[in-house]
């Protein structure tokens, strides 16, 4: 009975989709004026190839979101490019953040697409080009046509780092998405999922228990793999600048926290005159409006993107940049993570900062990375410390 609900659910939502196709072409075109998809590859989410297949050859598709997800697959896409030689692996994203850092850190062997929209002639388009023998989804990414398509085709689907926030947990349970999930879980073949209470999550909306392993969080694996790279040259340079200064760095700081690491900078410089702080935030576009606040609380401010040499007067150093965090933590003794400080937000990864050896903070809100936390405090409870908020 609930497969059948499923069915008649995603019959409509895939009507759904197909109507509103010429809309969401709409939608791609005014993110490409704004800046927000490539200017060229755009066809791409519809499902139209910028490369060829080579035929003959099985290819096995990987597909992430974006960055934080991307970072999160390479060490296994990796792998499997090591050990799987005579297979062809397919990368797609969806953000241009992730297109734009990822595709210089793929082996060229490694063919890099956009993914296709959701809708029903893109996905059935892309999937007819590509043809994988399997396709391998990251954390989230339930999208019902691209689930049920490749289900139709015969490809295995898994879905690895699996998780489900507790406002998609409660969204999924509602009566009529609850049918449609369990339906779609049911086409897996193995789901991952980053903790045992995730485990749960995917159990309790329909998925067999007997496709659900455990095999921890891949983005563990990320801040192992940065930590074995060589800090590039244009970081060295920036190494060197710091090398006289008492440095902390806030990374992945959303709007409006920037006003807590103001405060936090003016106490700090109580003790510290010649304190420098990093402001990392989470949307590099952000980073000439958080050096005008700078500006207005009377520090001064550089930003990385005019590669302007850092001084004894800079208070704020601004990185406006993409793809360069995992580096940066190399250079600071302190990070703290931002997107954890003010209600609504769910916090970032908190594992490549302790794999730079960084001694790490984060706010309250944490979400779903509340159990890498845990954990981390588990092993040390110097790890990490979580702190609260208290401004007057």
């Amino acid at each position: 009975m609930m497969r059948t609900s499923g069915k008649l659910v995603h019959m409509l939502y895939r009507a759904i989709t197909y109507a509103v196709t010429p809309l969401i072409y709409c939608h791609i075109q005014w993110r490409r004026f704004r800046g927000l998809e490539h200017p060229h590859r755009w066809p791409e989410r519809f499902g139209y190839p910028s490369s060829s297949r080579l035929h003959g050859r099985p290819l096995l598709w990987f597909h992430a979101v974006s960055l934080g997800e991307g970072m999160a697959t390479l060490p296994i896409l990796l792998h499997c490019a090591q050990c799987l030689p005579n297979i062809t692996i397919l990368m797609t994203t969806t953000t241009t953040s992730a297109f734009y850092v990822i595709k210089d850190r793929l082996p060229s062997s490694v063919i890099y697409q956009f993914a296709p929209i959701d809708a029903p002639v893109a996905v059935d388009t892309f999937l007819m080009h590509w043809n994988p023998i399997a396709v391998i989804l990251m954390e989230n990414e339930l999208w019902p046509n691209l689930i049920m398509a490749a289900s139709e085709r015969g490809i295995p689907l898994a879905l690895l780092n699996a998780r489900m926030s507790e406002k998609s947990f409660q969204l999924w349970s509602s009566p009529i998405a609850s049918s449609l999930i369990s339906l779609l879980l049911s086409k897996f073949s193995l789901i991952l999922p980053t903790s045992t209470q995730q485990a749960i999550r995917f159990q309790l909306l329909g998925a067999p228990p007997f496709i659900v392993n455990f095999s921890g969080d891949l983005k563990y694996e990320v801040g192992h793999l940065d930590a074995l790279e060589q800090i590039p040259e244009k970081t060295r340079d920036l190494q060197s600048q710091l090398s006289l200064r008492k440095v902390w760095m806030a990374a992945s700081t959303h709007e409006d926290e920037e006003q807590v690491m103001f405060c936090v900078h003016k106490e700090l410089m109580k003790l510290y005159p010649q304190l420098l702080t990093i402001i990392v935030p989470r949307y590099p576009e952000q980073g000439r409006h958080i050096a005008q606040a700078v500006l207005k609380e009377g520090m001064t401010a550089k930003l990385r993107s005019q590669s302007a040499n850092i001084c004894s007067s800079t208070n704020f150093y601004i990185v406006d940049t993409l793809g360069e965090l995992r580096d940066l933590y190399r250079l600071t003794p302190i990070a703290v993570i931002g997107g954890s400080f003010l209600r609504g937000l769910c916090g970032h990864n908190v594992s490549e900062a302790a794999a730079a050896g960084c001694a790490v903070l984060t706010g309250p809100y944490i979400g779903h990375f509340s159990e890498m936390v845990r954990k981390m405090k588990q092993a040390s409870h110097l790890s990490i410390q979580q702190v609260e908020l208290y401004l007057e």
